[in-house]
């Protein structure tokens, strides 16, 4: 290998007279180790932060399917009941009953059940005929109600689900209906069948749902009409919320979680939905953002203050040891740096390039395994530095040796600066189709920093890799695999760069 010019160490007596460098030196030391300390400290309470973010969207989809399963269990309920009266009433034995008995055979008591309003046959002109809760019906007619013009005027709308309306029955009491359609025999609308829900049953239903002090449940229809909201206010039943953000939201997926602002009080929170399966409703379980950092903000200002007064601390702790550890971690430190890494990238330098290359070598020889080298170049590097400065090339330089440095991550794997823009990357027990591999992958992490470079033809930094492989039976030595390498990396200047060639033997 060609010979390396290595700066030379600075003198003993020098540093002998310079006792305070030795102390900054380890007084940065400390102050850099706070540093991470306090990255650490702040990368664990973002990552504390996100948990508490996750834990909130897996109850809230856990309270969201709760509040499903109690519906759609109760809701299939009464389509099954709905369904019941439906064919009761096309059993000429059940019509002909006295009303009485007629009554309690097509409703099945299923009306006493808690939060249903009552049963009730409409016929088609509007008027009930039937009544759940009476053997003469109630006076009454509801040919204006959604439930009944849409079974009118839709013979294939089966079971309806009404927006929220207030009862005409029952003293203006807050409810929805569940409607199916009675026809004749040739098909002709004959009325309908309904069953009407107290909207005192949601609200029972999610008040036992805890969301913290800030929190909502909803149920939205999915034409954007508000059914019932915890906490409960009577302004919000009916509101149509379609044109709102969050609405958009709950129509892109059947179920999903986002962050967003409420168009009802303006408070953030992190919103999860879910369609119920069969009908159309949209379960919106939303807490707000205060209430799920709660914990964490009293818990991020106790360890972010122990943290703060402990890194502090480390940095004053740190000047007091320098002044007695001053020569020997400096002398070690700079021989550390001088023998083996090349200050700038942080990679090896050439000496122990050297030492590794020799290493290497006898063992591929002694366990007769394969030995790959990839020789990497910065396509056009003098143009860089002339266009944007030497501080813009070193920092190039240090972010091209990062990649080169987190593209190989086998123990065995080293990469070292060869010399300039020039670097060597040593691949124990490797083919020469995994040396490409890892070429390519240098290759393009380099390109993909996107670093500007407007006197290349691609328009950034990129490289050039030259790859080599050395099996048991061939003859030579490793610097035959360098010189190898090296053809091989002019081979790919030659022919456009920015790519990767493999040595072709002639």
């Amino acid at each position: 290998m060609p010979k390396t010019n290595h700066a030379p160490f600075e003198p003993a007596e020098r540093r002998r007279r310079d006792p305070q460098r030795a102390t900054r030196a380890i007084a940065l030391g400390g102050a850099l180790i706070a540093l991470i300390l306090v990255g650490l400290c702040a990368t664990v309470l973002y990552q504390s932060r996100i948990d508490a973010m996750e834990r909130a969207r897996e109850t809230s989809r856990n309270l969201a399917l709760i509040a499903e399963r109690d519906i759609d269990r109760n809701f299939e309920l009464y389509a099954l009941s709905l369904q019941a009266v439906v064919d009761g009433l096309n059993e000429a034995d059940v019509t002909a009953l006295p009303a009485r008995l007629r009554r309690e055979v097509l409703f099945d008591r299923a009306a006493t059940a808690k939060y249903l309003g009552a049963m009730l046959v409409i016929d088609a002109s509007g008027k009930i005929v039937i009544d759940s809760d009476n053997d003469v019906p109630r006076a009454g007619n509801f040919a204006d109600r959604a439930y009944f013009t849409v079974q009118r005027d839709n013979p294939h709308a089966g079971l309806y689900v009404s927006d929220p309306y207030r009862s005409r029955l029952r003293n203006g009491t807050p409810s929805i209906a569940l409607s199916r359609r009675l026809s004749h025999s040739d098909g002709s609308f004959a009325g309908i069948v309904l069953i009407a829900i107290d909207l005192e049953y949601f609200r029972h239903l999610f008040a036992g749902l805890s969301l913290g002090p800030h929190g909502a449940i909803s149920l939205i229809g999915r034409d954007g009409v508000m059914i019932t909201r915890q906490p409960y206010d009577a302004d919000v039943v009916g509101l149509n919320i379609s044109r709102a953000s969050t609405f958009r939201q709950f129509m892109s997926a059947p179920e999903g979680s986002f962050s967003d602002m409420s168009t009802i009080d303006g408070t953030r929170r992190l919103y999860y939905f879910r369609h119920v399966p069969d009908l159309p409703l949209i379960i919106m379980v939303a807490e707000a953002e205060p209430d799920i950092y709660a914990a964490w903000y009293r818990r991020a200002f106790v360890i972010g203050s122990l943290t703060g007064v402990l890194g502090l601390g480390f940095v004053v702790l740190s000047f007091l040891l320098g002044a007695q550890l001053r020569r020997r971690m400096r002398a070690e430190s700079e021989l550390e740096l001088l023998a083996r890494t090349d200050g700038l990238t942080g990679l090896g330098n050439r000496r122990s390039l050297g030492e590794i290359l020799d290493q290497e070598w006898r063992r591929a020889r002694r366990t007769r395994s394969m030995f790959s080298l990839l020789f990497v170049d910065i396509d056009r590097f003098k143009a860089y530095n002339d266009t944007y400065g030497h501080q813009a090339g070193d920092d190039a330089l240090a972010a091209v040796a990062r990649c080169i440095g987190e593209s190989i991550r086998r123990p065995p794997d080293s990469a070292a600066r060869y010399g300039g823009e020039e670097f060597v990357v040593v691949l124990p027990d490797t083919p020469p189709a995994g040396a490409a591999q890892v070429a390519e992958k240098i290759r393009a992490a380099i390109s993909d920093l996107a670093i500007e470079h407007a006197g290349s033809e691609y328009g950034r930094i990129t490289a050039s890799i030259g790859t080599a492989s050395w099996s048991p039976d061939q003859e030579g030595d490793v610097t035959a695999v360098i010189k190898a390498a090296d053809e091989a990396l002019y081979g790919a200047k030659a022919t456009g760069r920015n790519k990767v060639t493999p040595y072709q033997s002639p």
